[in-house]
């Protein structure tokens, strides 16, 4: 399985980005794909995640302003960010998540895209 992002930049406050992620070696559709990000010093915190059956959910802080999408037919999810604040800066990763009947989370993750948002 191989996940890449794309897409990162520098862009200014109130400004938008559009995030993509291709994955391979799965069959996308049944798995939940989700960002993330790692800002210098904390933690990697949930951005918003798309599951199988298509259920979306989002952390409180970019409600609002971003929307995951994703198209099976291409393998890829995106995210757009709009009204970017500085504090959006971070590190993005997708990841692909999918848990088998009875068995662990596998988890498959990105190698990341820096998001820079000056004020």
């Amino acid at each position: 399985v191989q996940v890449a992002e794309s897409g990162g930049g520098l862009v200014q406050a109130g400004g938008s980005l559009r995030l993509s992620c291709a994955a391979s070696g799965l069959t996308f559709g049944s798995y939940t794909m989700g960002w993330y990000r790692q800002a210098p010093g904390k933690t990697r915190e949930l951005v918003a995640r798309s599951t199988h059956a298509g259920d979306t959910n989002y952390a409180d802080s970019v409600k609002g302003r971003f929307t995951i999408t994703r198209d099976n037919t291409k393998n890829t999810v995106y995210l757009q960010m709009n009204s970017l604040k500085p504090e959006d800066t971070a590190v993005y990763y997708c990841a692909a998540n999918i848990r088998p009947v009875g068995g662990a989370w596998n988890n498959y993750w990105g190698q990341g895209t820096q998001v820079t948002v000056s004020s």
